[in-house]
């Protein structure tokens, strides 16, 4: 961020010695630039010219310049944080993403996700579930790196530990448990006025363990929190921010869900971490330069006339 003299006194100032300058010179036609400006000023003038030179130096970034700065870097790149170097379409194959439930289970709205049917069992195309998993993950990197609230859920007793281990590990929140209905919607009541609902909910399953939609889901839609699921064949992907049509059975497909998520959090923490540590060292190098202008005393060149 380069620093600017104020509009009047700089400008005026600037402009009153290249009238003089241009009138001294008039046989060679041109204004004088500032560094001959600096060099013709007179004697009594020096101090003049190290505020000029001051006024083009360049000024440490405020706090709250700094901290937009960090904030809005990432959004000027398409994939920020290098997510689409953690899995490809082989390792979501490896990994029983493919498989979904069989057709009579079919939900009608997972129809544009689906590739075919192989002895009555709805295959997934995976070329759909790269693409959507790259933008799930993608926003869930912007949002740990804003340093925003994630949860994860999921009623499934067979990945509770699993699950519970892996927001632990990435120092996020998990619920796994029965969700009582008005546990966000009715917050304020429960918990007081001053807590802070998720800013993020990322559902490994979208059913309960009856197969009906998770109250959670319903109710995240109500209070305008954006939500991740990965949603099989017999699910219903609508109320979903950033749905991914996959296997959400299988241990395997489970596991690298799971990866996944907690390798990309880790990554936005760390890159959040760099990007305050780069900043803050540039915003002190230039503070240091600001100082040290300030400090020189005119030069042996200002004082020639």
């Amino acid at each position: 961020m380069q620093g600017h003299s104020p509009p009047g006194a700089g400008a005026c100032a600037g402009s009153a010695w290249a009238t003089d300058g241009a009138v001294g010179n008039a046989d060679e036609g041109r204004a004088l630039s500032s560094g001959a400006l600096t060099r013709a000023l007179p004697p009594g003038d020096a101090g003049l010219a190290r505020n000029m030179a001051l006024a083009q130096a360049p000024l440490p970034l405020l706090r709250a310049e700094l901290h937009d700065k960090i904030l809005t870097e990432p959004l000027k790149h398409a994939d920020f944080f290098n997510i689409k170097e953690l899995f490809s379409l082989k390792t979501l194959f490896d990994a029983r993403v493919h498989l979904g439930h069989k057709r009579g289970c079919r939900h009608r709205f997972m129809e544009p996700y689906i590739f075919g049917t192989r002895l009555e069992q709805d295959i997934i195309d995976l070329d759909q579930t790269v693409k959507h998993l790259q933008l799930a993950l993608n926003f869930t990197a912007h949002m740990a790196y804003r340093k925003g609230i994630i949860l994860f859920v999921s009623r499934n007793r067979q990945f509770t530990h699993l699950i519970e281990k892996m927001a632990l590990n990435c120092e996020e929140y998990a619920h796994t448990r029965y969700f009582k209905g008005g546990l966000l919607t009715n917050a304020p009541v429960q918990f007081g006025p001053s807590v802070r609902l998720p800013d993020l909910m990322v559902f490994f399953h979208t059913l309960n363990n009856v197969f009906e939609p998770h109250v959670a889901v319903r109710d995240a839609a109500k209070m305008n929190i954006p939500t991740v699921g990965i949603v099989d064949t017999n699910c219903n992907p609508c109320l979903i921010s950033y749905p991914i049509p996959g296997n959400d059975d299988s241990p395997d497909s489970i596991k690298l869900f799971c990866h996944l998520f907690e390798t990309t959090i880790k990554r936005a923490k760390a890159k959040r971490k760099q990007m305050e540590f780069l900043y803050s060292q540039q915003s002190k190098q230039m503070a240091h330069k600001t100082e040290d202008t300030y400090q020189q005393p005119p030069s042996p060149a200002h004082l020639e006339t």
